[in-house]
């Protein structure tokens, strides 16, 4: 599930100082989901002059500015659960709060929260 978390771009203008002030929460975002299948899952903002169509697609509306156009992807593990690895994002990516490093696999476990861009967090929910 995809919504915009008021904590997420609280702590992302307090932190990224010149110009933050000028990027504005969202009025209405609706929720979005994407269920989760294949080995992997790309995150970010479609790209057709890159060639990039992520398989979940943040190009909004609204547009978050600080999503790259491939800024992490979900890896699908054996035991059915899926882990998340930041592809060297412009503004990183955290899980549960928690600034995870470019490049390696965080295990992700349902309820998990992952906050990517200005104010976007993508909530890992269990299949049923």
């Amino acid at each position: 599930m995809v919504t915009a978390s008021r904590p997420h771009y609280s702590a992302m203008i307090t932190a990224d100082g010149p110009g933050a002030s000028e990027i504005r929460f969202p009025g209405h975002c609706p929720q979005r989901r994407f269920p989760l299948s294949g080995p992997q899952m790309r995150i970010g903002r479609r790209s057709i002059s890159r060639e990039i169509i992520p398989e979940i697609d943040l190009t909004g509306p609204p547009a978050d500015p600080g999503i790259s156009r491939l800024h992490a992807i979900l890896i699908a593990q054996l035991d059915g659960s899926w882990a998340v690895v930041d592809v060297a994002s412009e503004n990183g990516t955290a899980v549960n709060g928690t600034e995870i490093p470019a490049g390696q696999p965080v295990p992700l476990r349902s309820g998990d929260s992952i906050c990517i861009g200005a104010w976007t967090a993508i909530t890992i929910m269990a299949q049923t």
